[in-house]
Formats: C-alpha cells, structure tokens, sequence
C-alpha cells in the first residue's frame, strides 16, 4: 500500500512567496509519513495572480524546487512539487509540474499542455488568461517509479480525456497526478470529471487543490483520491487548508482490469 498526502494549501494574497514555501515546508514535515506527496497547481504564486506570473518566475533549479527537492530528501519520498511559473532561457513561461524522488532528483517535467483562454464564470481573471502569458507544454509525461507507473497533468487538461487515455493505454499509467487550482464556482464540473477520469481509464486519480481566496476568487479545495472504480476514497474539505491522506494499492488497477475488459475491448485507436 502506497501512503498519498495531499497538501491542501489555504492561499492569502497577503502571504509572500518566501512565505508559502517555508509554509509548504512545514506542511511536508507534518506528512513526513507518506511515500507520495502532492502540492497543488502553481501554490507558491497563485494562479489567479497573472500580473505576479513573470516577477515570480524561476528555472528548475530555482528556489522553489530546490527547497522542495531537499524536503524530499530530507523526509524519504516522492513529491509532486505541484507546478510553478518556469522560466527559461528564452524567457518564455511556462506552468511546470516537477516530480521529485526520495533523493531529492528531478525524475519527471510536465508543462502544462491546455491553457486556460477564456474568462471563467463568476471569477476574475485576466483578459486571455494564462494562455495570453504562458507557453503550452507538447510532451505528454509518464515514469515508472517504485511505487507505480505515474502520469502528470494539471488542472484544465481534465477536460481533454484523450490525453487520459494516452497516459493509460501508451505509457502504462496506473497513478494520475493532477495538481489544479480550481475556483468555487466549477466544483460540480471538477468533481464529474476526476471520478471519469479515473473509471474510464481504470487508473488511481490524486487531485491536489487549493483553498483560500486568490484574488478574489475562493478555490474550492476538495482534493480528493479517487480509486480505478470512480470512487472517492479521500478528500478535503471546502476552501480550507487541511492535509488529506489515503492509501493507494496498486494491485486494485489489474484486478479491476481483469474483471471489467475495456481496454481490450476498445476500438477505436488512442
């Protein structure tokens, strides 16, 4: 059994980015027990926080993932870093999601492939979002790992399933990792679409989302673990900061696959 800890991160426009960091810090040592931990959608900014996206951003070896790849270490486990405003050496931006191992090594980069353009309902947010500021990711990322074959995406990606399905059918996922920064106003949309996700692919679904108000706008928080069937095994609650904890068998993936045949029943190609 695989130990999961989503860290549900409370966000404050008042709080700085030192401030988060050393807060997602302290976060990590009280999951210190689990072998896999999760940091949600772009938590050291703010998603909402367009106009702070350039000032804020860093390399991959920048501050941000450095301190969380020594917490790795330091504590003995794989950490999702969430994901972060990359900058490279072009100078272009990118939302980055980074797996971490206990070692502390950069195994796995994901950029964010679809990026959010229009204006969301009842929110507040730039004209173009993130895609007038950002450059969209192009590789699709999987890594085995000791604790299961495991598939990065984030937040708006859940709406395009047949990326899902690549990771399952192409790359063997059998663990979606899938940081998001949803708003208040999408809860039912964001609930339907993880617990889809993971039954029609059959695979393990860990949402880490945050909570607290960014700009305005409430994020919803509810991370959730969701198991191959569609069944929400673990989650956090409404817009607050709270740790969430479950645990993950990796086994359950083949024997659901065995008992329910819809991989070999496909017909359609990927």
């Amino acid at each position: 059994m695989i130990k999961v800890a989503c860290l549900q991160m409370a966000h404050s426009d008042a709080d700085s980015k030192a401030d988060r960091i050393a807060h997602a810090e302290q976060m990590i040592d009280k999951a210190a027990d689990a072998d896999l931990i999760l940091l949600g959608e772009i938590w050291n900014v703010g998603w909402f926080s367009f106009d702070e996206y350039d000032a804020n951003s860093e390399p991959l070896d920048g501050e941000t993932i450095t301190r969380i790849a020594a917490k790795a270490k330091q504590v003995n486990a794989y950490i999702l870093a969430g994901s972060i405003v990359e900058k490279a050496k072009d100078g272009s931006l990118s939302n980055t999601s980074v797996l971490l191992d206990p070692k502390g090594r950069n195994i796995a980069t994901y950029r964010k492939m679809h990026l959010v353009g229009f204006t969301i309902s009842g929110t507040t947010m730039l004209e173009g979002g993130e895609k007038s500021i950002l450059k969209a990711g192009r590789e699709i990322v999987a890594v085995k790992t000791d604790i299961g074959v495991l598939g990065l995406t984030i937040c708006y990606d859940i709406r395009f399933p047949e990326l899902y399905r690549k990771l399952a059918v192409e790359k063997g996922v059998e663990i979606f990792l899938y940081p998001a920064g949803w708003p208040i106003t999408k809860v039912d949309n964001y609930q339907a679409l993880i617990k889809a996700r993971a039954n029609e692919n059959l695979c393990w679904f860990v949402a880490c989302i945050g909570g607290g108000v960014n700009r305005g706008n409430v994020l919803q928080g509810y991370s959730a673990i969701v198991d191959p069937d569609g069944t929400v095994v673990a989650c956090g609650g409404r817009a607050v900061e709270c740790i969430v904890r479950g645990e993950i068998d990796v086994a359950q993936v083949y024997k659901l696959r065995k008992a329910l045949t819809v991989y070999e029943d496909r017909v359609l190609p990927v």
